[in-house]
């Protein structure tokens, strides 16, 4: 087997390798069949939601055992085709046989890091808010710029995007936009983006052309689900109700029906204002419940998510990455030192490699760099 070759079925072996240990694989035939057994019971379905829970749990680790399997499998093939492919001297053979030996290491790697997402809230829909900062009309437009990375971000992956509130700039673009994003992992993919990102670029609102710096915060939140119980005290909230300022067509509101909700102890105020006001108020509670659930999640975390607990303002010192534009173009996050130059890509959503890179370090306490430097 050719050089290349071997280095990248060693690469998948190590993917492996980390998915046998993350499944426990050991013991996974074991809990199916307790899972199976359980599902079988005729009384499960008295309580809808527990059986529901365990019907999710099941086909989690289902799935799972499913792409251990048909990884191994599947590099196993291709390694007896490449002898095959060189006892017969049939460069064709060993030619496509290496190529899909690629695209598995790609797959496997990708299964990898999803295999990292075993956070007690990582498999919830998310919240997602974006609130412009330092700079003014140059910090709304960037705002919108990030709204638009991170829904096309979601949608490539086969997400709901929902549009919670918005708040529309004065000149250009908005001042803060709240979504809800559903589906499988989104709370564990997108809770890396949680921080300020600072944008470097010839200002299109300045007559005289000059390089302007703008800052944008992120903030995400994991949904509640029904089963995690979240106690708000009625005295501790103040809910408001007022006339939303959407940025027009579909996001105009008529009367008012948006609502805000303030929490006293922890100074929290979440908002919406896309649906009637009996919904808005439900919704906003949700996110209510979501942000204080985050704050337990970080007491509990030995890491500590500094985005949530040390915001601070949206301005120069708690940047997580920088989006350069002018003079040069580059796009790096500040924890991890991962890089690129494909700044087009990264703000039309392709984001995968820097959540990647971000979750490899939470597990690892290294970055992807140094871990290389490692070896």
């Amino acid at each position: 087997m050719r050089a290349d070759a071997q280095n990248t079925v060693e690469e998948i072996e190590k993917s492996l390798e980390l998915l046998k240990q993350r499944l426990d694989w050991e013991t996974a035939e074991f809990r199916l069949e307790e899972f199976n057994a359980r599902v079988e019971d005729p009384d499960l379905w008295n309580d809808a939601d527990a059986a529901q829970k365990l019907m999710r749990e099941r086909q989690t680790l289902v799935d799972a055992m499913g792409v251990y399997t048909s990884i191994k499998q599947e590099l196993s093939d291709n390694i007896e085709l490449i002898e095959l492919g060189e006892m017969e001297d049939d460069e064709e053979v060993v030619t496509e046989a290496e190529q899909a030996l690629k695209a598995l290491a790609t797959k496997a790697g990708e299964k990898e890091l999803e295999a990292l997402l075993d956070g007690e809230a990582d498999s919830n829909d998310t919240f997602l808010e974006i609130n412009s900062g330092a700079g003014g009309t140059e910090s709304c437009d960037w705002a919108s710029m990030l709204a638009r990375m991170y829904v096309r971000w979601a949608e490539k992956r086969g997400y709901k995007v929902e549009l919670q509130s918005e708040s529309a700039g004065e000149e250009a673009g908005i001042k803060s936009a709240a979504y809800k994003i559903s589906g499988h992992n989104a709370y564990g993919w997108l809770k890396s983006e949680s921080g300020v990102h600072r944008l470097v670029r010839i200002s299109p609102f300045d007559s005289a052309a000059k390089r302007h710096t703008s800052f944008t915060s992120v903030k995400v939140y994991p949904v509640v689900d029904d089963n995690i119980e979240i106690e708000v005290n009625p005295s501790d909230i103040r809910i408001d109700t007022y006339r939303s300022s959407g940025a027009g067509g579909q996001h105009v509101n008529t009367t008012d029906s948006a609502v805000r909700i303030t929490h006293a102890p922890t100074g929290i105020v979440v908002t919406s204002s896309e649906k009637s006001q009996h919904q808005n108020r439900d919704i906003a509670m949700k996110a209510l419940k979501s942000r204080l659930y985050q704050i337990e999640l970080d007491k509990r975390s030995a890491l500590v998510n500094e985005a949530h607990e040390n915001a601070g303002d949206a301005g120069w010192g708690n940047q997580i990455r920088s989006y350069v534009l002018q003079p040069y173009q580059m796009v790096k996050d500040l924890r991890t030192n991962h890089e690129t130059s494909d700044t087009k890509g990264v703000l039309d959503g392709d984001l995968d490699g820097f959540m990647g890179a971000t979750l490899a370090m939470n597990v690892s306490g290294k970055s992807r760099a140094e871990a290389q430097g490692e070896d």
